[in-house]
């Protein structure tokens, strides 16, 4: 089998491989394993991982739909109306659409990677806030860690309480996500091991791998989540349905819409509210044969899913690849795994 084969060749210690259809679940298996150093551990299928940038479409995205449907916040909103102490100079303001579709204009992520480190919560927090854009928004894509841990600290201001105590109550809980949250507390054999922490003397269990998200506590909405796949059908079946899960309405379908709509039809990139959706002309971690109407997110640790709508198919990958350091193999594996699922339908 294809995963067994990119185990065998050490790409990936191993994986949670989940592929629905039609509502209809094909496959939900495990393979090779969970941790390789400093001792073998197998994968199983209930295995938590650490989602990476997949927080950024389970846990930003949902609680920014939520509150525009409270009528909480528009897209429209410019960030400074809720961070006032973010200054973005002249021209067009940074808005909430620009960070949910990475145009803000603000850079990737902060320069010093190291220093980020040494730095406490509030003095991230002060760094990212006081960034400035790079160019005037609404250009281009950059993608950006930067805009999303705004437009977490924004959803903390309307809500006025935790991130986390929000997207577990509003998100979460209604959708049956037991086993997926910020900071977890499972026992150690539950989770995939990531990479190894020179801190810690050890392997990250359970512990975010993302330096920004340790900093801050574990929790943000560019990274932190931990999930299973199981979890993450949950989550995918609202946007597969219209907003519904098990009968009950989580979001309108005219939400669920607007977040699968091409707010970038001007870039090489194609963005939805937080999801990236498949340009044909362009290559894609979904592979070559998703339709059009596809969209899906990547994580760093190894983590993706995709839904195609055009076939009712909706492909989760979870992997631990960074056990392994940070080399590139998933890049190759991730389009050529979704080729083979789709060929099949």
């Amino acid at each position: 089998m294809f995963l067994e084969r990119e185990i065998a060749a050490g790409h990936i210690p191993g994986a949670v491989l989940h592929i629905a259809h039609k509502g209809g679940v094909l496959l939900h298996k495990a393979y090779g394993n969970r941790t390789v150093h400093p001792q073998v551990s197998p994968m199983n299928v209930d295995t938590v991982f650490d989602l990476a940038s997949l927080t950024k479409v389970v846990a930003a995205l949902p609680a920014a739909l939520k509150l525009l449907e409270q009528g909480k916040i528009a897209l429209s909103d410019t960030v400074d109306a809720f961070l006032p102490d973010f200054r973005q100079g002249q021209g067009e303001p940074i808005r909430i659409l620009h960070l949910l579709t990475h145009t803000s204009g603000l850079a990737a992520d902060l320069t010093d990677k190291k220093a980020v480190l040494k730095l406490s919560r509030e003095e991230l927090l002060a760094r990212v806030i006081g960034s400035q854009p790079l160019r005037p928004p609404g250009e281009k894509v950059v993608y950006s860690d930067l805009g999303m841990i705004l437009l977490y600290c924004i959803i903390e201001t309307v809500t006025g309480e935790p991130f986390d105590a929000f997207v577990k109550r509003e998100i979460f809980e209604p959708l049956d996500m037991n086993d997926t949250g910020f900071c977890p507390s499972f026992e150690p054999e539950r989770y995939a091991a990531t990479e190894y922490s020179e801190e810690l003397g050890g392997y990250k269990l359970g512990i975010v791998h993302d330096e920004k998200a340790e900093r801050l506590g574990g929790v943000s909405g560019h990274a932190g989540l931990f999930s299973t796949a199981a979890d993450l059908a949950n989550f995918v079946s609202v946007f597969r349905q219209g907003g519904v899960y098990r009968g009950r309405k989580l979001f309108s379908e005219a939400t669920v819409a607007l977040s699968t709509r091409n707010f970038t039809p001007y870039d090489r990139e194609y963005r939805g509210l937080g999801w990236l959706l498949k340009n044909p002309a362009d290559i894609s971690s979904g592979g070559d044969l998703l339709s059009s109407r596809s969209f899906g997110h990547t994580g760093f640790t190894g983590t993706s899913l995709w839904l195609d709508p055009e076939v009712d198919l909706q492909i989760i990958l979870l992997t631990n690849r960074v056990h392994f350091g940070r080399t590139d193999h998933i890049l190759r594996l991730r389009p050529r795994l979704h080729n083979l699922i789709r060929s099949m339908f």
